[in-house]
């Protein structure tokens, strides 16, 4: 019955969704992040002492997170079966995000297409870093679609990796990972040093997942009937292109399997920051390219789901 848990949390996450909670689990690691970064981060420190700081702070989440999840589903197996197996789907689901994906992609593309401008580019500020303000249709569509298809390793091909090895207190770990990334893992005078073993961690964990994750797109897009080729050959000409060693595989994927051009010019705090071009579509991006990305982003988690529940059975 175990085998089958990463598909009941996915049905959790699809009937249910992300809870909007202080006390959801992802929000309570960020808030001990947060107390570890105040007693930790010394802005003054030497660089050095400051990135043994910000070292001190991943192990100690880690270690913290990890030994919380091993105690809690250890409980859970002192349970009838039927109740620990429900327990857990609903933890594992807590770190995964295809429903918030969807739910996000899908209202910015129904704003697009409604001609709702001020709406569209205020909810795609929930979901990037990037100044928003006079994005047109294109640029939002863009926006989108690139977090769409970054996240699907990040909210769900990656932490349901980790379970597959490790259960849900190594999903959860890897939640953390992500976690420390996105609140210091930033090249910035506050975070250069203090964030750095963070990033670094985040991107050893996510090699693995966004490598699968692209070659999961390129059959997602054959089944899908997009371009696979095309999907393979963006990965293989522009992935390296981008700033993170991971993130450009799954958003070069998307590129070439919708036939569209990702990247170009962003604004962070009225700064300009060029991203290499990933793709070479023909024409301006639409709301349907954030449908089409949605599509991809569950038909690559199907086919992870199957081939995962083939290899547990192959093993037994």
């Amino acid at each position: 019955m175990k085998e089958f848990l990463p598909i009941a949390a996915v049905v959790v996450d699809c009937i249910i969704g992300d809870p909007r909670s202080s006390c959801h689990p992802v929000v309570m690691i960020g808030k001990l992040i947060a107390v570890l970064e105040q007693k930790l981060l010394c802005p003054r420190a030497a660089q050095a002492l400051q990135i043994m700081a910000g070292g001190l702070l991943v192990v100690l989440v880690l270690i913290i997170v990890y030994s919380i999840l091993w105690y809690v589903v250890g409980f859970f197996a002192t349970l009838p079966s039927a109740v620990a197996f429900w327990l857990e789907a609903c933890l594992l689901a807590f770190v995964i995000t295809p429903n918030s994906l969807a739910k996000a992609g899908r209202e910015i593309g129904e704003y697009l297409s409604a001609g709702n401008l001020s709406e569209a580019r205020y909810k795609v500020g929930w979901i990037v870093g990037r100044d928003t303000d006079k994005l047109n249709v294109a640029e939002i569509t863009r926006a989108t679609v690139e977090t769409i298809a970054e996240n699907i390793v990040d909210g769900i091909i990656a932490p349901l990796f980790y379970y597959f090895i490790g259960g849900v207190p190594l999903a959860f770990l890897y939640r953390a990972v992500n976690t420390m990334d996105s609140m210091i893992g930033y090249r910035n005078d506050k975070y250069l040093y203090f964030g750095r073993i963070a990033a670094r961690v985040d991107d050893m964990f996510n090699y693995i997942p966004a490598r699968l994750t692209g070659v999961l797109l390129v059959f997602a897009s054959w089944i899908l009937n997009y371009d696979a080729a095309g999907a393979a050959k963006t990965v293989l000409r522009d992935a390296h292109r981008h700033p993170s060693p991971n993130s450009g595989i799954p958003e070069a994927a998307t590129a070439g399997a919708l036939g569209i051009r990702l990247g170009g010019l962003n604004y962070y705090g009225g700064v300009a920051s060029f991203r290499a071009y990933m793709g070479n579509g023909p024409g301006p991006l639409r709301p349907m390219h954030i449908t089409r990305s949605i599509n991809l982003m569950y038909a690559s988690t199907l086919i992870f789901l199957g081939l995962c529940l083939v290899l547990q059975f192959i093993k037994q």
